[in-house]
């Protein structure tokens, strides 16, 4: 957040369609004398759910800490709806995980440096060490922690310690090409995002781009998601396509996709970040 602009709430709230909750939710805010920047809102015809994001200044001299409060119990209490609130102050600390790929490592790290992503990127863990030297060098702390079959459990422990240790808000796996456990993710409980290189549910697991291409498929893509117990089931964040042809070989659909994994990962991550992601079962509204 640049250092003149003003501190901004923001809301995400869903729960059962009802007649006035955008009048009643913008009403509450302009009474105390909030400013609204932004609002949208959608509808799931078939759950019957009602989903909206508020952003909105607070009133001159109010606490941010009292106006998420009093907000929530509103959104509890009279509008029954499910709420999280955010304000802008707040820097999520991010935990990049990484094996031997580099590019949506460089590709995160460079934007961040840029001021593109609203939070602090405070560590690198990577079951190998090729990254190190790089990681080092932008001036990031660099855990080599190595996974290895019969003691995966001792390493996600190690993980978790070190996530505990940095107070981490959100993991990236920026290609980590190890599967997270179940236990892993439930002890975290917090999110992490993770980027499959193919356009989702198509070709999950391992080696994507040589499926495609033995499928001789005319399209490839990337998809970000949401890390959970089941292997690249997730709720979507964001996903990008491109074509391909017979002609291309895996090589290629390799090097094609890398340019996707890039720029799917970074914009799901800026979502995240700037809190425009709901997510509700197994899918997500996403307020770009």
């Amino acid at each position: 957040m640049p250092s003149d602009a003003p501190l901004t709430l923001v809301a995400l709230l869903h729960g059962p369609d009802q007649r006035g909750l955008v009048a009643r939710a913008s009403g509450w805010i302009f009474q105390r004398g909030g400013n609204i920047l932004h609002a949208d809102q959608h509808r799931d015809e078939d759950e019957g759910i009602f989903f909206q994001r508020i952003e909105w200044v607070p009133p001159a001299g109010a606490k941010p800490a009292a106006e998420e409060k009093a907000f929530l119990a509103y959104a509890r209490n009279d509008l029954r709806m499910s709420a999280v609130v955010t304000d802008s102050a707040r820097r999520a600390r991010v935990v990049l995980f990484v094996s031997k790929a580099e590019h949506c490592f460089h590709d995160i790290v460079l934007r961040w440096r840029a001021g593109e992503f609203p939070c602090e990127i405070v560590g690198v863990v990577s079951n190998h060490r090729e990254l190190a030297a790089a990681a080092r060098g932008y001036g990031l702390k660099f855990f080599h922690l190595p996974v290895a079959t019969g003691t995966k459990a001792k390493a996600e422990a190690r993980q978790l310690a070190l996530l505990r240790r940095l107070r981490a808000d959100v993991v990236v796996l920026a290609r980590y090409m190890q599967v997270l456990s179940a236990d892993f993710l439930a002890a975290f409980g917090r999110p992490v995002i993770n980027i499959h290189h193919s356009f989702l549910p198509a070709f999950a697991g391992g080696r994507p781009y040589h499926q495609a291409h033995e499928r001789g498929v005319k399209l490839i893509g990337a998809t970000a998601h949401y890390a959970t117990a089941v292997l690249d089931d997730g709720p979507i964040i964001h996903q990008d396509v491109t074509r391909v042809t017979h002609r291309h070989s895996v090589e290629d659909l390799v090097r094609k996709g890398r340019d996707l994994e890039k720029l799917v990962l970074a914009q799901a991550l800026r979502w995240h970040l700037e809190n425009r992601v709901l997510v509700f079962g197994r899918k997500t509204v996403v307020f770009d």
